[in-house]
């Protein structure tokens, strides 16, 4: 599976992201999404939504930093400053799990 994904649109106005985490549960795949530019703006999506939706492409498309860091996420991190952030838990088996 590539680990490095393109947003078609931002979240929480970003759009670049790595995949970090890949879990079954209950016979779905899930997949733990994490910004490359901020930790705190991470989610989990399936695999359906992430191969098969037309919303992400893989890899990193190159982008201005306007496309690739919007207005959203400075009128988010100003909003949320200061707030804590859902610990992120890498799978032994993660590209990511350097322990």
């Amino acid at each position: 599976m590539e680990n490095y994904w393109t947003s078609n649109k931002n979240i929480k106005g970003l759009r670049h992201f790595v995949l970090v985490n890949e879990t079954k549960e209950k016979g779905n795949i899930s997949f733990l999404m994490v910004s490359v530019l901020d930790s705190e703006i991470n989610l989990k999506t399936t695999y359906e939504e992430l191969i098969n939706s037309g919303n992400w492409h893989k890899g990193w498309i190159n982008l201005s930093k306007h496309q690739s860091i919007t207005e959203e996420y400075v009128n988010y991190k100003s909003i949320n400053k200061g707030k804590g952030i859902d610990e992120i838990f890498i799978n032994e088996d993660s590209l990511f799990n350097i322990s």
